[in-house]
């Protein structure tokens, strides 16, 4: 079993910046896939990045403004959103899988997610 705890969102005005962070408990955190996604109101959850160690992945149009990365010597990852659009306002969740053929982007191939934290971007 593996317990994920988001922290880091609030409420911003845009142009400005998020750490989000979420704190894994469990067994192996350094062989999961650690993945962001995003719920916007009224659309689907979406994937945001992925880390299955080494490559990050990002989904388009996102990677410039949000990096994701993982310590795991803390059992942790983050994504660090800078210059934050409105269109960023969403609920971010972090999610994991002990699976190493899954599809990282897809929401689907994850077993594990926290309970997620919200973000506002004002304009």
């Amino acid at each position: 079993q593996v317990q994920l705890v988001e922290s880091g969102g609030g409420l911003v005005q845009a142009g400005g910046s998020l750490r989000l962070s979420c704190a894994a408990s469990g067994r192996a955190f350094s062989r999961t896939t650690m993945g962001w996604f995003r719920q916007a109101p009224g659309k689907e959850r979406a994937f945001v990045a992925a880390n299955r160690w080494p490559t990050t992945y990002y989904t388009d149009g996102l990677k410039g403004r949000f990096t994701m990365s993982r310590d795991n010597t803390k059992n942790t990852v983050y994504l660090q959103m800078n210059n934050l659009e409105p269109e960023d306002t969403a609920v971010y969740y972090c999610a994991a899988t002990y699976s190493i053929s899954s599809l990282v982007t897809s929401s689907d191939e994850y077993d594990y997610w926290g309970q997620g934290t919200q973000v506002a971007v004002s304009s």
